[in-house]
């Protein structure tokens, strides 16, 4: 049995916009994450933290939002976007624990907790 997927979006104060993504992500549900995508200008931190399955047409909702796009993903899904090569395209964050700081916080770079790379 799958996991549904839920999408929870939130304002942050710069203006951009968290969502949240739980559950899998795979050709049955795509289109709800497209629209959610869709439903701003703006930029689009996607945290997938949360999800647990993620096929090609997931990556490929996230491959055409990547202009307005970054990603916060966790070790399980860090071979996934590397190996696509998305993470050659966008940001890619990892999720924030205590002994970590937040993705933009200066000292992420020290501590090696955040990629970023240049938008094509």
């Amino acid at each position: 049995m799958t996991a549904p997927l839920t999408l929870t979006s939130a304002p942050r104060p710069d203006g951009a916009t968290v969502l949240t993504v739980a559950g899998e992500i795979d050709m049955s549900n795509t289109d709800a994450l497209a629209r959610a995508l869709d439903a701003t200008d703006t930029l689009v931190v996607v945290d997938l933290t949360a999800v647990d399955y993620l096929d090609s047409a997931g990556l490929a909702v996230l491959f055409s939002h990547a202009h307005h796009i970054e990603l916060i993903a966790g070790p399980f899904l860090q071979p996934v976007l590397t190996i696509s090569g998305l993470a050659g395209l966008i940001p890619v964050h990892r999720p924030v624990t205590a002994e970590s700081p937040a993705p933009g916080d200066p000292d992420a770079r020290d501590h090696g907790d955040s990629a970023h790379h240049g938008r094509r």
